[in-house]
């Protein structure tokens, strides 16, 4: 045992030296996502993940109260519109009953959609980005890489949260060309995205996101099994994903102030769980023979 602490402290002081490795980093990041890539079974469900959350079912809704013009959809739809806040109430514009419930369909109501889909496709990448290493026998050869364990952690981290948050930005982008196109007739022109979703996309998700992952890796690193850091994962980022739903609704209905407010504490949450996962990521555990939780 004193041996092998003679030989790895000094290793660890070199490392230290040599500093942080960005391309050595970006070598993770890129093979992990080469990896997933090529695994069929994954990205097909994310992007069908995707489609029907920022496509499919906005489309037939919008269409559903806009064109089709059923009334008692309306109806029931105007009636939830009754639980939200005066001030988003205020906000809400249109020429007509239906274009005011697609603005309030479009503005409000579907914004956690923005929240549960990064969550769901990059924690499903993160549960398994570490202890899967172990278990396809890859782990041997990380743990013997010249890369340091800061830039292992690094280039995961980024490879997992790269699937989600690209396919919510693309997925924005196209949810807001339907909104504009099917609501924007009847609501006075194209009108999305207002300014509380730019915010929510740009300040509040990210935090969110990297939060998550950062308990998500640092449980996968330390589980023995792909299925143990899955239901792992699905523990930690279910009351995330709630917590994460509130904010995502509350900074849309309140001032553009809060969300900027909870955005920033979100983020120095984030970077501090962030650097504490660090330390999850040893050699010994990339080689299996560390201590589980």
């Amino acid at each position: 045992m004193s041996a092998t602490v003679s030989i790895s402290a000094p290793s660890r002081a070199k490392a230290r030296r040599r500093g942080f490795n960005w391309h050595r980093m970006f070598t993770i990041t890129r093979t992990e996502l080469k990896q997933l890539v090529q695994a069929k079974d994954y990205w097909i469900p994310m992007v069908l993940l995707g489609a029907i959350f920022f496509l499919v079912v906005p489309t037939i809704l919008l269409l559903t109260i806009t064109k089709i013009g059923n009334v008692s959809v309306v109806s029931q739809i105007s009636k939830t519109l009754a639980i939200l806040p005066a001030e988003a109430q205020a906000q809400i514009q249109g020429r007509s009953p239906e274009g005011r419930t697609a603005y309030a369909l479009a503005v409000f109501l579907f914004a956690p959609v923005a929240v549960v889909v990064p969550l769901t496709i990059s924690t499903a990448v993160g549960a398994t980005t570490l202890v899967g290493e172990r278990e396809r026998g890859t782990g041997e050869f990380l743990a013997h890489s010249p890369a340091t364990a800061r830039e292992i952690y690094t280039g995961k981290l980024i490879a997992s949260l790269v699937p989600g948050y690209l396919t919510t930005i693309v997925g924005f982008g196209l949810y807001s060309l339907i909104v504009n196109l099917i609501a924007g007739p009847d609501v006075g022109g194209w009108f999305f995205p207002t300014a509380h979703w730019w915010l929510l996309m740009f300040w509040v998700i990210p935090p969110f996101l990297a939060f998550t992952l950062s308990l998500v890796l640092r449980l996968s690193a330390r589980v023995r099994s792909t299925a143990a850091a899955q239901q792992a994962s699905g523990l930690v980022s279910l009351p995330l994903i709630m917590i994460s739903y509130t904010q995502a609704t509350g900074a849309l209905f309140g001032a553009a102030v809060s969300g900027w407010t909870v955005g920033a504490i979100a983020w120095v949450v984030a970077l501090a769980s962030l650097f504490r996962g660090v330390r999850s990521v040893s050699r010994a555990r990339l080689l299996g023979v560390a201590d589980g939780i």
